[in-house]
């Protein structure tokens, strides 16, 4: 019982700790213009499409979502700010190291979505990083204007026709739904880290790095919105839902 425990925990770090940093942040982020367009009165502005999502468990997702802020402000944020004694330039190169590791990912959804472009542009990334970029530690493609929207599998799904089910938070894994936390699985099978012989707790550890780095690049973003945020849980979900219709559209 013991090494199950130990197990799921360890699988749990590894899936989930980037979900609840840059996820959160980036889902809240892209919730904010919406509330400070409810504050202007342009007649002439064309009308977004409302996207919504079914949560049947809301008291239990509001529950974990408290879980996980606790553990935003009293473990990986006090860690992302000591680890900016860093100077930036070196924490933004091991962020594109990271970022470059994860090519598979986005190249493979991008070749089940049918985007040609995207998967080419994905391997010029690729090699252009590696081999120009110093083994991924500089962004050189994204320099030459060489980018692409981001790919993983619960977009793919969604571009297969599925749906969201419906919306889930769980204790270190953030903001999900039920065909999203499917595809984080599938993600998990294209990422390189799954093959690379360490134990669940070492790649736990990379995981962790990842999201205390991330974060120690964030310019608190979190933060802020909490602060400005009525209901901080349907903020964020609504940023969630928003971002990913988009993401699945691009």
């Amino acid at each position: 019982m013991r090494v199950m425990i130990g197990w799921f925990l360890c699988l749990a770090l590894v899936l989930g700790f980037p979900a609840l940093s840059s996820n959160t942040i980036a889902m809240a982020a892209d919730a904010a213009p919406a509330v400070e367009d409810e504050f202007e009165d342009d007649p002439f502005a064309e009308e977004e499409t409302s996207v919504e999502i079914a949560d049947p468990i809301e008291g239990i997702n509001r529950g974990f979502f408290w879980v996980n802020d606790k553990l935003y402000f009293y473990a990986l944020k006090p860690l992302a700010r000591g680890w900016r004694v860093v100077p930036e330039p070196v924490r933004v190169s091991a962020d594109n190291f990271l970022t470059n590791l994860l090519t598979p990912v986005r190249f493979t959804n991008n070749v089940l979505q049918g985007k040609a472009e995207g998967a080419v542009i994905e391997v010029g990334r690729l090699f252009i990083n590696t081999i120009g970029g110093m083994g991924g530690l500089f962004d050189i493609a994204t320099d030459m204007d060489l980018t692409t929207p981001e790919e993983d599998t619960g977009q793919t799904l969604g571009a297969w026709g599925a749906g969201h089910g419906f919306y889930i938070v769980l204790p270190v894994f953030g903001p999900s739904s039920l065909r999203d936390g499917v595809g984080r699985v599938g993600d998990s099978f294209l990422d390189p880290l799954t093959y690379v012989d360490m134990t669940y707790l070492e790649k736990a550890g990379v995981k962790v790095f990842d999201t205390v780095n991330y974060l120690s690049i964030d310019k608190d973003t979190y933060e802020a919105i909490k602060k400005d945020a009525l209901d901080p849980y349907l903020f964020v979900r609504d940023g969630y839902v928003q971002r990913r219709a988009k993401a699945v559209k691009e």
